[in-house]
């Protein structure tokens, strides 16, 4: 009963909002009733652009950011865990300090290199902040599982005549495959999600992400709020991930327990 309760719980917002997408306006403005209606999907589907096409920028923006993030982090993170233990420790203290720092300080910087540059309206230029914000964080997560594998088996893999990528392309990531696609996994999460530089650096009807493009739906007047079709849009902005989640489970899972245990 207990479980019950807590997947209840766990699962409330998502139930409602699904339930709330296919309930008519009126029902839940309180002015009328009614049953199930999907006007609200094909609100979205057929709009212009279509709903489709905010979920296929998201999805660029989203891969983009992680495979430059990774690029970056995976040997820096290498680097760090190889390091002396003082010089380690006082460089992820400085890492440790970039994760923490509040990205909004950052929004009038960004907005600025967005204009003096012209990268704006670019999906792939927006993985350039992105990769920049998510990079400290990464490279934490992917030192610490660098740290558990043992520097035997690079020692091992020099002695047979490996050269430095060669001891990473085919012993280190591979045993790091957990811990990397839990690292891409936030990664993936927070450019998704993330609204205010996009808002800004995307103007172009056609090139908006998700979070934007949610802000962008309109009531039929300025009283009226859609709650239906806010509703189907999380709906629909949600299944890629939760697709992601369902398939990768235990690799995220494993990555996020990784160096838990000792022993």
């Amino acid at each position: 009963m207990a479980r019950l309760a807590l997947l209840i719980w766990s699962l409330g917002p998502m139930l409602w909002q699904l339930y709330t997408s296919f309930r008519p306006t009126a029902a839940l403005t309180g002015s009328g009733s009614g049953g199930w209606t999907l006007d609200h999907y094909k609100q979205l589907l057929n709009g212009e652009p279509p709903f489709l096409t905010y979920l296929l920028n998201s999805g660029i923006v989203g891969l983009s950011s992680t495979l430059l993030t990774l690029l970056l982090a995976i040997p820096c993170a290498y680097a760090l865990s190889r390091m002396q233990a003082h010089r380690a420790r006082n460089i992820s203290v400085l890492v440790a300090a970039a994760a923490a720092f509040p990205a909004v300080l950052l929004f009038l910087a960004l907005l600025e290199v967005a204009r003096d540059f012209h990268l704006s309206n670019n999906l792939l230029a927006l993985s350039l902040p992105y990769a920049g914000l998510c990079l400290p964080l990464a490279i934490l997560l992917l030192q610490a599982a660098f740290r558990d594998i043992p520097v035997d088996l690079e020692e091992a893999a020099l002695i047979e005549g490996m050269n430095l990528w060669q001891r990473l392309r085919w012993v280190l990531l591979p045993l790091m495959a957990p811990a990397i696609s839990s690292a891409a996994l936030l990664i993936f999460i927070f450019c998704w999600n993330e609204y205010p530089i996009a808002l800004t650096w995307l103007s172009r009807a056609d090139l908006l992400t998700l979070a934007p493009a949610i802000a962008r739906i309109a009531g039929s007047s300025i009283f009226s709020v859609p709650y239906g079709a806010f509703a189907a849009a999380t709906v629909l902005g949600s299944v890629p991930l939760v697709l992601i989640m369902l398939l990768f489970q235990r690799q995220i899972i494993s990555g996020l327990t990784q160096g838990a245990i000792k022993g």
